[in-house]
């Protein structure tokens, strides 16, 4: 049961899906602000899960999704978005009718697509999301409570979608400390593909390119802070970027080859030492660059 009184929400019983570092700090978070009763986690690692009791993460758990969803007011899906539709299958054949679903998948139509998949249509208490907040570590041993604090959380509901869902989902992400917009699937991806997937995309690439020289040892040991700085989403989960990746990648393909052409035209630039247009390029960009960290910071 979830019952809201004077706008304070209470949830009976919780159930998170994929117990790591974003599943971990949402369920750190609700309980911080004394919003559940109830938490039971699910996994395929029982011994992440076993260590996410121990450490007062969650309150019991099951490797079966049947089992842990069974008294559900909320689930909350925090795991790799290829996963989705097979995690959604689990949860029909078990899951309280009117109990809320909402995720945390980095892509929006992938996720969509699965639902009306499994459902048939978009159910009405399905509530899609995506906080943009993490770090490079990832297991249950990385969350906590904060992450989410000052950090944006975009909602993709349909025209299905129950505007009472959309709301008290808005309200749990908000005490979470997060800031909490609305935007068109679609849309969304086109923009984290730009801002997120492909500076991922391009980070693990350059990696793995100065892995294949000879030089690697030296390369990596004279790494100034530049480098650290640059490549340090390239420590992100493989699993979950390779999913991201594939699961947006007509947005990304897009971004791409532009991003190809604009690296092409350095390119030629350094071959013709064409000192005026690079310099053109860098300033430009150091100026995008420091309005967008000034009106963030102003913020």
């Amino acid at each position: 049961m979830i019952m809201i009184k004077n706008n304070s929400i209470k949830i009976n019983h919780l159930t998170i899906i994929g117990v790591g570092l974003i599943g971990g700090s949402f369920a750190r978070a609700v309980r911080k602000a004394n919003l559940v009763e109830h938490i039971t986690g699910c996994g395929r690692n029982s011994k992440n899960l076993e260590t996410a009791v121990e450490l007062g993460v969650i309150d019991d758990f099951s490797t079966e999704i049947s089992t842990a969803v069974k008294h559900a007011d909320l689930i909350f899906i925090a795991t790799p978005v290829g996963s989705f539709e097979e995690i959604l299958r689990q949860i029909k054949q078990s899951m309280q009718a009117d109990a809320i679903i909402t995720d945390a998948g980095s892509t929006k139509m992938s996720v969509i697509n699965a639902a009306q998949s499994v459902f048939g249509s978009l159910p009405e208490n399905f509530v899609p999301g995506h906080p943009i907040a993490g770090t490079e570590n990832s297991g249950v041993e990385a969350s906590f409570a904060e992450l989410y604090q000052q950090h944006r959380v975009i909602l993709t509901p349909l025209k299905e979608t129950n505007l009472a869902a959309v709301e008290l989902v808005s309200q749990l992400w908000a005490a979470a400390g997060a800031d909490v917009i609305q935007m068109e699937a679609k849309h969304h991806d086109l923009v984290l593909a730009a801002t997120s997937h492909l500076p991922h995309l391009l980070a693990f690439s350059l990696v793995n390119t100065l892995t294949t020289l000879d030089e690697k040892q030296e390369i990596f040991e004279n790494a100034a802070g530049g480098f650290r700085d640059f490549t340090r989403i390239a420590s992100s989960d493989p699993s979950m970027w390779q999913d991201i990746c594939l699961a947006n990648k007509d947005a990304l393909l897009e971004h791409l080859k532009h991003f190809s052409q604009d690296l092409n035209d350095l390119r030629t630039a350094l071959e013709n030492s064409d000192a005026d247009y690079l310099k053109e390029v860098f300033v430009r960009a150091k100026q995008s660059r420091d309005d967008f960290i000034k009106k963030n910071t102003s913020e």
